[in-house]
């Protein structure tokens, strides 16, 4: 799919509709843009579901204990100084 957008003399832009409905936009809704390479970016929705972050981080095949956290907490704070 290929759409354009012009842009105002204020810098603004309206995202076509079907670009907005395939990025599940609605007023109000923020948007990133990040640079993949000089003069392309990305637009991506600044505001996911909850839900969507679901299995991003893993548990760790055993427990960690308070005392190594604190220990590593303090190792890295004295290789930061």
């Amino acid at each position: 799919m290929m759409t354009t957008a012009t842009m105002t003399t204020k810098g603004q832009i309206t995202i076509p509709a079907p670009i907005r409905a395939a990025l599940g936009l609605e007023a109000g809704s923020r948007i990133e843009f990040i640079e993949i390479q000089k003069g392309q970016f990305a637009i991506i929705p600044a505001t996911s579901p909850v839900l969507a972050l679901k299995g991003m981080l893993h548990m760790p095949e055993k427990p960690i204990t308070i005392e190594a956290m604190n220990q590593a907490i303090a190792a890295q704070a004295a290789k930061a100084r």
